[in-house]
């Protein structure tokens, strides 16, 4: 593992969400897009807007990803809608397939042919959500067994998926057939400690939560708790560690005109008031400049 890189770290503006997730470099807008989980909108920041125009929802959304023909798929408790991003309006398009009492969809992207992959989590935390694949035959269960479904990326070359099980400190591996949509079984490919009860969190380093592949094929992945965001080649191994000012990363995305910029998103909710006095960063979205280009977000053609 290297040491800590010493990257230049800001925040973009002063607003800050409760749970920020799903932050998206719309491929052809060129804005930055991320929803507010708990405080149930979808955000957009406008080229050179410090403040984001934010959009309110009825339930909860766990990610989105620009669509083919305009605006934004949004998968949440309630299921998928479609937002569109000129008027505002949102409007039901899939039931969720599950009981959103128990259960809600999460980290989702879609892959290069345009299906929307979306891993769902378990309010129970119990190991009964899944992971979805939603295409033009409808929606699927592809993999289950996951309680906090997370980390979806595909390898440049779009042969390997990745994702991660936060609940169980876990990435995963899987070949990926990019012509059909096949998803090969999950391979072990990075395993993390879990936090014990009696450790303090200056010595915990996080659990995997969201996550984006660069164009040499490395995973950038947001540890949550651990105040940092890893840089893993494609074998697992760390190859950077970048330390944040912020207890908790939830997930980066590579934007900006040459695809340079790292924005990560952050949480604030339910955490210590001692904490939140000394991150006043918490909930922003931060930003980095990083030597490898990401890859540019795939769009949904449902």
């Amino acid at each position: 593992m290297t040491d800590a890189a010493p990257y230049e770290i800001q925040v973009l503006g002063s607003h800050r969400c409760r749970l920020g997730e799903s932050p998206l470099w719309h491929p052809d807008e060129q804005q930055l897009y991320c929803v507010d989980i708990p405080g149930r909108q979808v955000l957009r920041w406008a080229p050179g807007a410090d403040e984001p125009t934010c959009w309110d929802l009825p339930a909860e959304p766990g990610c989105i990803a620009a669509r083919t023909q305009g605006g934004l798929l949004v998968a949440g408790r309630d299921g998928v809608s479609l937002l569109d991003t000129q008027t505002g309006r949102s409007s039901a398009w899939m039931a969720p397939p599950f009981d959103p009492t128990a259960q809600r969809f999460n980290d989702g992207k879609p892959d290069a042919a345009g299906r929307f992959w979306v891993g769902a989590l378990s309010d129970a935390r119990a190991h009964e959500a899944a992971l979805y694949r939603i295409d033009a035959h409808g929606c699927a269960a592809v993999q289950g067994g996951i309680a906090v479904s997370n980390g979806l990326a595909w390898s440049p070359d779009g042969a390997v998926m990745y994702r991660s099980d936060t609940k169980a400190h876990a990435i995963y591996r899987h070949t990926f057939d990019a012509t059909t949509g096949a998803l090969g079984e999950a391979q072990p490919w990075a395993q993390f400690d879990l936090r014990d009860a009696a450790q303090p969190l200056s010595a915990y380093g996080g659990r995997p939560d969201g996550a984006a592949v660069d164009a040499e094929g490395c995973y950038w992945v947001a540890m949550f708790e651990g105040q940092r965001l890893l840089r893993l080649s494609p074998a697992g191994v760390v190859l950077q560690t970048v330390m944040l000012p912020v207890r908790c990363p939830t997930m980066p995305c590579f934007g900006g005109a040459d695809l340079r910029t790292l924005y990560v998103t952050t949480a604030r909710d339910k955490r210590p008031d001692d904490e939140l006095a000394q991150q006043p960063w918490a909930g922003g979205v931060l930003m980095l400049r990083v030597e490898v280009p990401g890859l540019p977000a795939h769009r949904a053609a449902v």
